[in-house]
């Protein structure tokens, strides 16, 4: 599997997603700086990372949509490559449009940084398939804006055409529906807030994350 991590100004996710795709696949990954206009040739996997892309200013994800190296990134997920977007990465794809609906502040208005447990809503992606059935997995939340919005038309689409992919078990931040991640029409964008690359190894305390990445290396 050929995968790619974007690194935005402000990312402190980066390394971690390198690192956890590494590990969890046995393949290297290539950092991508933001202003490239071009992705590496012949990538299955693109991940848009955590951190603070652009220091969270104006809205959280907002200018780092409107970054060069997007547009290569919106071909990419139209030829069918995966994407997965990771707590802010989740944000930024939100707003470049490749996911519906939005990620509003905390319901409690606070930072949740904690060990999360989620719910398999769909175990039929290219991104879960590898749980075979497992219900329940534990990963690591991280956001102050992580709260999932989406009006009742597209919310309602999104949930009769099996796009949620996590809930969470004891919902943190107000999302609606317990919503955690969702995926595109496709089937090949994913965005979660909850961060699977803080859980690929049991050290971790869990390792249900590598799962999510072993599960796109299989299907690539």
């Amino acid at each position: 599997m050929s995968a790619a991590v974007i690194v935005f100004p402000g990312s402190n996710c980066d390394r971690d997603c390198k690192v956890a795709v590494e590990r969890s696949t046995g393949e290297a990954v290539q950092m991508v700086w933001h202003a490239e206009t071009e992705l590496p040739q012949g990538l299955d996997l693109i991940v848009i990372p955590g951190g603070f892309s652009y220091g969270d200013y104006l809205r959280c994800g907002a200018m780092a949509a409107e970054s060069p190296v997007m547009q290569a990134v919106k071909k990419a997920a139209d030829d069918g490559v995966a994407v997965v977007g990771i707590c802010n990465g989740f944000q930024i794809l939100c707003e470049a449009g490749l996911l519906p609906g939005a990620l509003l502040r905390n319901k409690g208005l606070k930072y949740v940084c904690k060990p999360i447990s989620l719910t398999v809503a769909n175990g039929q992606t290219r991104f879960t398939a590898g749980y075979q059935g497992q219900r329940e997995v534990i990963m690591t939340q991280g956001n102050g804006d992580g709260n999932f919005f989406a009006d009742a038309e597209t919310l309602a689409r999104i949930e009769g055409e099996g796009q949620v992919v996590f809930r969470y078990v004891d919902n943190p931040n107000g999302s609606v529906n317990d919503i955690a991640g969702i995926q595109n029409a496709r089937g090949n964008v994913l965005g979660m807030m909850p961060h699977p690359d803080r859980a690929f190894e049991a050290e971790l305390g869990s390792a249900d994350g590598a799962v999510l990445f072993q599960s796109i290396y299989a299907a690539a």
